[in-house]
This record gives structure tokens, sequence and C-alpha cells, in this order.
């Protein structure tokens, strides 16, 4: 038997009532902290140098972590779609890890990796590769942090394209290059954009792993971890509201162009 429209729309009113303390957990702070700084404040703020380069690397250094993660984590994330191996289930947990790890932990693991008296620190060192206070070290942390959730994500995407897909495009004579590109990664784009996005959302918003390798140059998170010991709630305020805006714009952006790609892709279908 199937739900009269009433029922249908008594099941989801309930569905909606138990979402509500956490849409209020989120609306609630974040509605206070964007109302109570007055736009002089705003504008005061963004006028500072340190608090737009700031910004500015925060955005910089989370997109270059999406990226790496994109170029690498596709080729991972296919393997671990299509094959079954030895390690695999271990390698999925280590993929994992910087989810659970306390993030003071992974800044501190990647600065005694690099330390000079490692054979790694000795390699960066001839290479001029400086990971401690430098872009190179908050990169590489937002990469670590930031990776996992693009790899499970674009892994979602590749599991959900039908493998015969690529087995027919095979028989008509397509090598395993051309079929991935021609075939997989267009129905898997939609994931990896997700991916790009969670990647970069993590990274943008890392502070925990950033401290411990590069205090300086500043990051958004760490000018307004500065700014609230030093000043307070008051001068720290109006960084955080700028950094939320400015998240929100990209992210907006980000998902606006991949519904316009989803959509030209669907009117060349049909």
């Amino acid at each position: 038997m199937k739900l009269s429209q009433g029922k249908r729309d008594n099941f989801f009113l309930t569905l909606f009532f138990f979402s509500l303390p956490l849409i209020v957990l989120i609306l609630l702070p974040l509605g206070k902290m964007l109302t109570g700084t007055g736009v002089d404040e705003l504008l005061h703020c963004i006028g500072e140098a340190e608090v737009r380069n700031a910004l500015l690397r925060s955005i910089y250094t989370s997109f270059t972590a999406s990226a790496i993660s994109f170029v690498f984590g596709t080729p991972l994330a296919y393997l671990l779609a299509r094959k079954e191996f030895p390690g695999k289930r271990l390698m999925e947990g280590i993929i994992d890890l910087p989810i659970m790890i306390p993030h003071p932990v992974i800044g501190i693991a990647i600065l005694s990796l690099a330390a000079r008296d490692t054979l790694f620190g000795e390699i960066l060192q001839r290479l001029s590769l400086h990971i401690m206070g430098t872009l190179t070290g908050i990169i590489t942390v937002l990469t670590f942090v930031g990776m996992p959730f693009y790899i499970n994500t674009a892994k979602a995407g590749f599991e959900g394209v039908s493998p015969r897909l690529e087995h027919v495009a095979r028989s008509l004579g397509a090598g395993p290059w051309h079929s991935f590109f021609r075939i997989t990664l267009p129905l898997a784009w939609r994931n990896m954009v997700l991916g790009t996005i969670m990647c970069m959302a993590r990274a943008i918003s890392e502070f925990g792993a950033v401290v411990i390798v590069a205090y300086h140059p500043m990051t958004a998170p760490v000018l307004i971890y500065e700014r609230f010991t030093a000043y307070g709630l008051k001068y720290s305020q109006p960084v955080a509201v700028w950094l939320i805006i400015l998240s929100l714009i990209l992210f907006v952006l980000l998902r606006m162009v991949a519904r316009g790609k989803i959509r030209q892709e669907g009117e060349m279908d049909a």
C-alpha cells in the first residue's frame, strides 16, 4: 500500500523536527558571530595588510593542498575502488588515520620526519626544501589532513561506476587509459568535485597541526587564535567573520561551477 500524501508529509515533518537541534546548533553560533560584528569593524579589519595576507594565504595553501590531493589521490582512489589486493583494508585504514589522530600530533610527526638528523630531512635540505615556518610546511600539513576526504569521496564515485562500462569500452578497442578518461572519469566527476571541496574545506580550517609546523607565516586560523589570546574576542571575531564569508563564497562558486558542468553534460546527453 502506498502512503497517503498526508502521511508522507507527517513523516518528513517528523524528520525535520528531529533535525532541528543540529540545525540550531550550527546556525545560532554562526548567526551570532555574523550579526555581532558591525560593518565598520569588518571594513577596518580587512583594511589591515596582516589580515588580508592571512586570508589569502589560507585560500592559496588550502587550494594547493586540494589540487595535490586531486592529482595524487585520484589514482589511489580508483585503485581502491577497482582492485582487491593483500593489505587493502590496512591501506584504507592508513588513509583514514589523519581524520582520527589529534592534529598537534600530526604537526609534531611531520616536524620529526623533516628534522635535519633524519634521512628524509637531509634529502629535503639538499633539495632546499624547508618545512618549519614555511608555506611548504603549511601545504604539507593541509594536504595530510585534507587528503582522506578527497580520496574517500572520489573512491565512492568510482565504485558507483559499473565496471561493465569499462569492459564494454575495452571490448570495442579502447585501452585502459582511454576508457578511464572517457568513461570512468566523466561519470565519477561529481564525487571528485565534491571531494575537492571537502578537502579544501578541511584544509582551510586547520589550526592544530599548522600552529606546530608554521606559526609564521600566519594562516587565518592562526591569526584568529593569536588575536584572541592577545586581545580577546573583540579583535579576533572580525577576522573569523571574514574567513566564514570568504569560505562561503568560495565553496558556493565551486558548487555553481560543478552544477553548471553537470547541467551542460545533461544537455549534451539529451
